[in-house]
């Protein structure tokens, strides 16, 4: 048995004859057999341990200072053999003999270096399944050209800078290797860092990512253009050509294939074995063009590419990227490690030299962007922008660097030299983000309610639509807001469907005179119906503006999504539909919980005012509200519902009732603590009840004397003694069949009327009013609007409101109080109108 040291250049390791012993270690237990690092399982496993635990502690290091987890990658990678092995490596950890020796001795690479590219191969299938095509052809000009141009000028200028480095003629190839690494943003990595920094839907954000896509996708061609040449310089040329005919292939042939198979099965879901049969293509499309003499990943890659349906793609996604990136991919990380030694990198040079070299690697996108920015019609500014944050690297760089090494046509110098470079490209992207983060840079506008915007003013609302169901419901609302040539309605209608198999957020723009790719076809249709009812509800209305968007994002990322849209569009309000639909017993269907949680952070993270729609049945048989009332108890939400309100009895065809409620002399000289909420969550936040009294007061009373002439409004002041009387009175509204009430969120207003009403609720985010509404106590057709006013104080901020499914109930509260006519209360047909000569 023989052992012969590593070599100092690992990317010649395939030059070198390496000795192992070849017998098979059968380890018994700690009390029999040999050491426990010896079996290569063991070992294996042993490593495997090591490197996960090590990048999972620096990617929670990491996260406060905002780096992505590829820079923990990286760091792990730039220090031996691990989930990034720069710190397990010889850089690192890998000084130490007596560590190298044991953890990673050479005869452990015989099965490391199968696993390794065994999980690039089905990353590259993952990256292919979620990467949307359309979205390449979809890209726009400006974004077409900055990727173009950021494609061309790193390969060519890296590929320049590459020889400052070499000597060797046996390394001449290399710099296409060096040159395809520059061209690399990483698209996963950048949809991320840009999401968080709330840069996603920007000017910047939009073509940055664009053109990362782009980018993404032509590194698939030089990866394998690099394998081709430097595999057999004469036979390239046929290796290129049944690459392609095999792509050609995958998507004339496979992928309707696929289809029809797809067809066939969808109804009765995708079994254990059809998913084993996609997993078994991904291994035979990467033998193929092994075969053809370009990479593996090129057939994986291609193969997921062409997988046609979303639901498949996601049952694949759920199924093995856990998996894959998990456990499959750190064993690559290790072997990227060990191919990096820093010390090289001086090695016959000066550091000062590699300094300038890094510097430069770093700048090239920046300058391409800024070149190409007169012909994009891009800013300097954002041009600097968009260069900056398209330094984003990820798995992809590694992959092609490795495989210049494999292919001998890297030394491990040159190697280490461009993931250095790597590492300090990738952690300049946050910082930049954080520069050009809207939070830090937008600035505010101010008419972010109703309330405070002017008569004569453009009212832009943003109708948040969830499935078509929502549809009649806004449009009834719409239409009784009174648009008018000197008042009008811009109303953004936003489409939101749950992103599956994709790894994008994607916001399609729907104009019906552009051609082009289509959504599915189960999208396409609800967005077409979607299109059509709010262009007629404009070819309808005077002053009145539609625009249709889809987005397609996940659960999570949705109410962001929402927030960022509405600052985009400078929006007033944002109607979001409530998570229940009435059902026609009349109770009322939760039809997705996970709606609930969209509304909840739409509510806390909005920059405008809110609404939350209600249908109680009134939209099936209605196109538009004319009986409306206001339960008006106080404070800022109310005021905006008596606001928007205001706003719609302008028009002549609708009645308004307005219905002040307050607490008795005798129910506010109760001690508090008889009345405040048990649960003290729902009111943590805190309101100065004398000034908000005030403001109630003065509001009212201009609402009064400039309405004091108009007969189809009607106010009413009711003083109560406790909640109970308020339920009566609320129930007894029952029998004037009002089409919609409006009622105020009521944050922060802790008020003897309502107050018990909170320990009942079962929707926290509608409020102790909006709550009771929404039961099925009520028996007449009718909609809700749950209205929270935007505070530009941020004294309301909330983050106590929670769902139903995290307050226990004991009980005590499993029902609400009930008041009958015989408890003495009268009905609300004999409460006295103001009048105001009395």
């Amino acid at each position: 048995m023989a052992y012969q040291s590593m070599p100092t250049d690992i990317g010649k390791l395939n030059r070198t004859i390496l000795c192992y012993a070849e017998s098979i270690y059968r380890f018994n237990g700690l009390w029999e057999g040999p050491d426990p690092l010896t079996p290569l399982i063991s070992l294996f496993l042993i490593q495997l341990t090591v490197s996960m635990t090590v990048v999972h502690l620096l990617v929670y290091a990491l996260q406060f200072v905002n780096q992505p987890p590829f820079v923990a990658e990286l760091l792990v990678n730039v220090f031996d053999a691990s989930y990034g092995g720069i710190l397990l490596g010889p850089s690192a950890l890998g000084r130490i003999r007596a560590y190298r020796r044991m953890m990673f001795p050479n005869y452990s690479f015989k099965v490391l270096e199968p696993m390794a590219h065994l999980s690039i191969v089905y990353y590259a299938f993952l990256v292919g399944l979620k990467m949307d095509v359309r979205a390449v052809m979809r890209t726009g000009q400006k974004a077409m050209k900055i990727a173009i141009a950021g494609t061309i000028i790193p390969f060519f200028f890296g590929s320049g800078v590459y020889f400052i480095f070499v000597n060797e003629k046996s390394e001449t190839f290399g710099f296409i290797f060096w040159g395809a690494a520059l061209t690399v943003t990483g698209f996963s990595v950048l949809m991320k860092i840009l999401d968080k920094q709330q840069l996603l839907h920007t000017e910047i954000g939009k073509t940055a990512v664009a053109s990362a896509l782009v980018n993404d996708l032509s590194s698939w061609g030089f990866l394998a253009l690099g394998f081709a040449i430097t595999s057999s310089p004469t036979n390239s040329p046929w290796s290129l050509i049944t690459t392609i005919a095999f792509v050609l292939l995958c998507v004339n042939y496979v992928r309707p294939a696929l289809n029809w198979i797809i067809q066939k099965t969808e109804v009765q879901g995708y079994s254990e074995f059809y998913i084993c049969s996609i997993l078994t293509g991904v291994a035979l499309s990467g033998v193929i063009t092994d075969v053809c003499g370009t990479h593996p990943m090129i057939g994986a890659f291609v193969f997921g590419l062409v997988i046609p349906n979303e639901v498949l793609e996601a049952t694949i996604t759920d199924k093995l990227e856990d998996f894959v990136m998990g456990i499959l991919i750190p064993v690559y990380f290790v072997v990227c490690g060990v191919r990096t030694n820093i010390d090289l990198i001086s090695y016959n040079t000066s550091w000062w030299l590699a300094g300038v070299v890094i510097v430069l690697a770093c700048s090239v996108k920046v300058f391409s962007t800024l070149i190409v920015a007169p012909f994009a019609e891009l800013p300097i500014k954002d041009a600097f922008a968009v260069g900056l944050l398209s330094n984003a690297k990820s798995i992809m760089v590694l992959i092609i660097l490795e495989a210049g090494q494999i292919q001998g046509v890297l030394s491990t110098q040159t190697y280490s030299l461009m993931v250095v470079a790597v590492l300090v490209m990738t952690m300049v992207v946050t910082p930049a983000a954080i520069r050009f983060s809207p939070v830090q840079n937008t600035e505010p506008y101010k008419r972010r309610s109703v309330q405070k915007a002017k008569s004569d003013d453009q009212f832009r609302v943003l109708a948040c639509i969830y499935n078509t169901r929502n549809v009649p419901t806004i449009i009834n609302l719409l239409r009784t807001s009174n648009a008018s040539p000197r008042s009008p309605i811009n109303v953004f209608a936003l489409q939101l469907v749950e992103l599956v198999g994709r790894a994008t957020t994607m916001m399609v723009v729907h104009d019906p005179h552009s051609a082009g790719p289509r959504n599915p076809r189960h999208i396409e249709a609800q967005a077409d119906q979607i299109i059509a009812a709010f262009d007629n509800y404009e070819l309808r209305s005077e002053g009145v503006q539609t625009q249709a968007v889809t987005a397609r994002c996940t659960y999570t990322a949705m109410a962001n999504e929402i927030c960022i849209f509405a600052k985009e569009k400078r929006s007033a309000f944002i109607i979001i539909p409530f998570h229940k639909l009435r059902h026609l017993d009349g109770e009322m269907i939760d039809i997705n919980p996970s709606l609930q949680s969209v509304n909840e952070g739409v509510l806390e993270d909005a920059p405008c005012s809110v609404g939350i729609l209600i249908d109680r049945g009134f939209a099936e048989s209605h196109d538009h509200a004319s009986n409306i009332v206001v339960l008006y108890f106080g404070g800022p939400d109310d005021r905006e519902a008596l606001a928007y309100a205001w706003r719609m009895a302008e028009n002549t065809n609708v009645r308004l009732t307005v219905v002040r409620f307050i607490p008795s002399t005798d129910a506010l000289e109760l001690d508090p603590a008889e009345w405040e909420p048990s649960d003290k969550n729902h009111t943590s936040v805190e309101i100065d009840k004398d000034s908000e009294k005030l403001l109630d007061d003065d509001y009212l009373g201009k609402f009064k004397i400039a309405t004091l002439n108009n007969k189809s409004i009607s106010y009413y002041e009711l003083v109560l003694n406790d909640e109970e009387e308020a339920i009566k009175a609320i129930k007894s509204m029952d029998e004037q069949e009002y089409d919609l009430y409006l009622v105020g969120r009521g944050r922060g207003m802790i008020s003897p009327l309502t107050s018990g009403l909170a320990d009942w609720c079962d929707c926290p985010e509608l409020g102790p009013i909006g709550d009771l509404l929404v039961t099925s106590e009520f028996e007449s057709l009718f909609s809700v609007l749950i209205v929270q006013q935007y505070d530009n104080t941020n004294k309301m901020k909330e983050g106590s409101m929670r769902s139903a499914s995290s307050v226990n109930y004991g009980e005590e509260f499993a029902t609400r109080p009930s008041v009958s006519e015989s408890d003495g209360f009268e009905s609300f047909s004999s409460f006295k109108k103001w009048d105001p000569d009395n």
